[in-house]
C-alpha cells in the first residue's frame, strides 16, 4: 500500500495571527520582532507583503525598515500562537491520529489506511482551517514526509501541491540541494564544493561517496533525494527523546570581564541543573556559545569524568571552558549553557578514584532541597549571592536565544 503523507504549514503564521486578531493590519505589510530595549529587536515573522518587499526572517528592525518603509512592527504574542496552533492541530486530528507537529505552524499527517483520498482531505483542511480560524496553510500530498514537506513549500500562500511516484523527478530534482529538509548551508556549500547543486545531484551521487564524504547524514540526504525515506509520522503526544538541555540569553548589554560572563553563566545553569533533574537526567558532558559584539558566534564542549546535573558543576565547567578559549577580542553580547551527552539518572556509571560519592550525595541532596523550595515559594526564594544585583540580564532567567546546534528539553 502507498503511503499517504500531507504536510500542512499555516502560512506566515504568527503575522496572519496578529492580523486576524486586529483586522486593521489586513493586506498591510507587518513584521512580528522582538523587543529593542532588550536587544531582540529582530524580525521573528513577516506578512507576505513585507516578504514581497524583501524583509527577511533574521533581520534587524532598521534593516526590515529600509526595505520596507510602510512596515508596521507588532510585538509577538506567543500565548495567541500557541493557542491557535493547538486549534489546529484539533482540526488535523479529524483525519487522523497520527500527527507530528514540526514546530508551531507546521504538521505532518499520515492518512494510510483511513479510506480517504488525500487530495480531498488536503482541500478540506484548508477549507476548514480558514472558515474556523481564519488563517490560510499550504498543504504538500506526497509518499513520505519529506517530499510531503516540500510541497508544502512550493505555492504558497493557500494552496496544495501533489508530488507522486511518478512526477516526482520531474517536480523535485530541479529544485536547489538547500530545498531538501535538513540540508544547511553548510551542507549545502560543501555539495556545492563537488558540482552538487541540486536536489537531483545528491539523488544521482554515489552513497558510498557520500557517506565517506558526510558520514551516515550523507546517506540520509540521498535517501531523501531519491524519495526512498520511510521514516515514519508520530502519533499525537509522542514526544522525541531530549538529546541535550540547554539555556540562552542576549545580555542588556555587553559582558566585560570574567566575574560579569561566570555570574551569567551561573544563572543559566540554574536553569539547565532544573531541567535535567525534572526529566531524570545527566550530563555527561558541556557546551558553551557566545554571540561577541560583532555578531560572531563562537562555540565550546567538554566531556565530563562523572556524569551530573548540578547546576554549580555545569557552570564551573562551562566557565572553565571560557576562561581557557575566549581570548577577550570583543565583548560578550550573549551566552548560552547547554548540557550534552545525557544519560538517565538512574545509568550505572565508574566513578574517579577522585570523586567523593558520599560528597557528591549531599551536594545533590542540598540541591534537591533548594528545587523543592523554588517549586514552594518561587525562583529567587534561594539563589547565590553573586547574583544579587545587576547581572545584565533582563527579567532573570525568562530570555531565551537560538543558538546554532541548540535544542531545548
Amino acid at each position: 500500500m502507498e503511503r499517504m503523507i500531507l504536510h500542512s504549514d499555516m502560512n506566515c503564521f504568527y503575522a496572519s495571527v496578529e492580523a486576524m486578531l486586529d483586522p486593521s493590519l489586513r493586506g498591510k505589510a507587518i513584521a512580528v520582532c522582538g523587543s529593542q530595549e532588550t536587544r531582540h529587536g529582530i524580525v521573528l515573522a513577516k506578512s507576505q507583503l513585507a516578504k514581497k518587499a524583501g524583509v527577511k526572517t533574521g533581520m534587524a528592525i532598521w534593516q526590515a525598515r529600509e526595505c520596507c518603509r510602510d512596515l508596521i512592527v507588532v510585538p509577538p504574542q506567543y500565548d495567541q500562537y500557541l493557542k491557535y496552533s493547538r486549534l489546529a492541530h484539533e482540526i488535523y486530528l479529524r483525519y487522523t491520529p497520527l500527527m507530528e507537529p514540526y514546530g508551531m505552524d507546521e504538521c505532518w499527517l499520515d492518512l494510510t489506511g483511513c479510506g480517504l483520498d488525500p487530495v480531498h482531505a488536503a482541500d478540506e483542511i484548508r477549507a476548514t482551517t480558514k472558515s474556523e480560524l481564519g488563517l490560510t496553510v499550504s498543504v504538500g500530498v506526497s509518499f513520505n514526509k519529506i517530499f510531503a514537506k516540500l510541497g508544502s513549500d512550493m505555492k504558497k500562500p493557500d494552496a496544495m501541491t501533489v508530488i507522486t511516484q511518478d512526477n516526482f523527478r520531474e517536480l523535485v530534482w530541479p529544485l536547489p540541494a538547500s530545498d531538501l529538509l535538513y540540508c544547511g548551508p553548510a551542507t549545502t556549500k560543501k555539495l556545492a564544493n563537488y558540482g552538487i547543486h541540486t536536489i537531483g545531484d545528491i539523488a544521482a551521487t554515489s552513497p558510498q561517496f557520500l557517506r565517506n564524504w558526510l558520514g551516515v547524514n550523507g546517506l540520509a540526504l540521498r535517501n531523501y533525494a531519491a524519495g526512498t525515506d520511510t521514516s515514519r509520522v508520530m502519533t499525537d503526544g509522542w514526544e522525541a527523546p531530549i538529546k541535550s538541555v540547554g539555556h540562552g540569553v542576549t545580555c542588556v548589554s555587553d559582558l566585560l570581564d570574567d566575574e560579569e560572563v561566570w555570574r551569567v553563566i551561573l544563572e543559566l545553569s540554574q536553569d539547565v541543573g532544573h531541567r535535567l533533574r525534572i526529566n531524570g537526567l545527566l550530563a555527561k558532558g558541556v557546551q558553551i556559545t557566545l554571540r561577541d559584539n560583532d555578531l560572531f558566534y563562537k562555540q565550546y564542549q567538554n566531556t565530563l569524568e562523572v556524569a551530573t546535573r548540578s547546576p554549580k558543576e555545569i557552570a564551573e565547567q562551562c566557565f572553565a571552558l571560557f576562561k581557557t578559549n575566549y581570548r577577550w577580542q570583543n565583548k560578550v553580547r550573549a551566552l548560552c549553557v547547554r548540557a550534552i551527552s545525557l544519560v538517565p539518572e538512574k545509568c550505572p556509571e565508574q566513578l574517579t578514584i577522585f570523586d567523593d560519592p558520599v560528597k557528591r550525595e549531599k551536594q545533590d541532596k542540598l540541591e534537591g532541597a533548594i528545587e523543592d523550595i523554588r517549586r514552594r515559594f518561587g525562583k529567587r526564594a534561594v539563589y547565590n549571592a553573586c547574583l544579587m544585583g545587576d547581572i545584565k540580564v533582563h527579567e532573570i532567567g525568562a530570555q531565551n536565544v537560538t543558538m546554532p546546534g541548540m535544542m531545548y528539553a
